[in-house]
């Protein structure tokens, strides 16, 4: 049974929702599902703009030969190759044995090494600043390379407005029948899954996405819609994801808030990170969120790394190291090049307490643009009465740096 939904007059989406899988990438959960998205123009030409992942495969089928009503198939467009968009292609090819491909030189490549057979088919290469007309729709093509893939572009139909975006703008979590920005609460329901998305699918892109901005800003006058290939369509509203954009690919936090990342085997560093949470709010610092990097997702502690202006790294010592998860982390933010936060410390050891200097010579020799508040919470054990103005001091200071910042 087909599942469509109209954008506009003319242009219709024919994706599917995946409440299936569990990892994205097989590496990020997504509790929430998330969206496949492909859109069907029925111009002159009829366009298919991007397939979908194999999985859902029929379901795009459906939809495409519900909407087509005998008509064939005129033109495969793909601006990504990552295969939770491209998996279908060899399908539709084999369905449409008539369809032209328009693509990029390296995604033609890339379709090549995944024994996708093209070579039967009208192949039209395009770079930036091509335009194809299919009837009463002209559409540019406008490259995007590594935002998040080096093959990618974005297409923009001249006629109406619309930006077929990519990866760009995109969302866990599945649509389920709302299809536009404004037919969910995206502020209070989408909001977190769609930077937890960007900051760990395109986060170390960020250099990449800029460019890709500025070239938008050149249209954003003319834009009227944008149709990412995961979540909603935005079809008003640009300028608060536009904004979303500007702070996560320059690497600007979002808010002046404060994140507490512990890791503790036994519960006395929590302990310790929980008296500094109350501390801080004794002070007014109320903008703060507490996790445990033992039982937390690295991708959600990422997302939020990207949200805030101060994080808090409590470790105890393990084999004279970092503990494991939170070296994870760490290196994590290492790999998607997060840049321009303030850490505070706090270490524990019983008898070896080296976790503070390990991750202080981490946050100054591996990553960039970081500061480190000279006062440092050491702990041997626990927290004891003797280290209250210690306690104190740091507090004080992570405080003071807020106001500051």
């Amino acid at each position: 049974m087909h599942c469509v939904r109209k954008v506009t007059e003319d242009l219709y989406w024919v994706g599917a929702n995946d409440h299936r899988l569990a990892l994205f990438e097989n590496i990020h959960p997504i509790p929430k599902g998330v969206s496949y998205n492909s859109y069907l123009l029925l111009d002159e030409q009829t366009v298919l703009f991007d397939t979908i992942d194999w999985s859902a495969c029929r379901q795009l089928v459906e939809n495409v030969e519900y909407l087509l009503d005998g008509r064939p198939l005129d033109v495969l467009l793909i601006n990504h190759m990552e295969p939770d968009h491209g998996a279908s292609i060899e399908e539709i090819l084999l369905r449409y044995p008539k369809v032209k491909v328009i693509s990029t030189e390296k995604a033609f490549m890339l379709m090549r090494q995944f024994g996708f057979h093209i070579d039967g088919h009208e192949l039209i290469e395009v770079k930036e600043g091509d335009t194809q007309c299919f009837g009463a729709h002209t559409v540019t093509f406008v490259a995007a390379p590594m935002v998040h893939w080096p093959e990618a572009m974005v297409t923009f139909d001249v006629t109406n407005g619309v930006l077929f975006a990519a990866d760009a703008f995109g969302s866990f979590i599945a649509l389920d029948g709302k299809l536009f920005n404004d037919e969910v609460n995206f502020d209070r329901d989408w909001i977190d899954e769609a930077r937890r998305y960007y900051t760990n699918i395109v986060g170390k892109y960020g250099p990449h996405v800029q460019a890709l901005l500025k070239k938008a800003g050149g249209i954003v006058d003319q834009i009227r819609y944008i149709c990412p290939l995961h979540g909603p369509v935005w079809r008003n509203d640009f300028g608060y994801i536009l904004d979303k954009y500007q702070h996560w690919s320059s690497y600007e936090p979002e808010e002046k808030a404060v994140m507490i990342v512990y890791a503790s085997m036994y519960g006395n560093t929590e302990a310790a990170a929980q008296a500094l949470a109350a501390e801080l709010a004794e002070r007014g610092v109320t903008n703060t969120v507490m996790y445990d990097v033992s039982n937390t997702h690295v991708s959600y502690l990422i997302s939020e790394t990207f949200r805030v202006s101060h994080i808090v790294l409590a470790s105890v010592t393990y084999n004279l190291g970092i503990y494991p998860v939170m070296h994870n982390y760490l290196m994590d933010m290492k790999a998607l090049n997060l840049q321009n936060r303030t850490f505070a410390i706090v270490e524990n050891g019983s008898w070896a307490c080296r976790s503070g200097d390990l991750m202080q010579k981490f946050l100054d020799e591996e990553l960039k643009c970081m500061t480190v508040l000279n006062e440092r919470l050491s702990l041997a054990s626990s927290l004891s009465a003797d280290k209250e103005d210690e306690l104190a001091l740091l507090a004080d200071a992570i405080a003071d740096s807020l106001k500051g910042n």
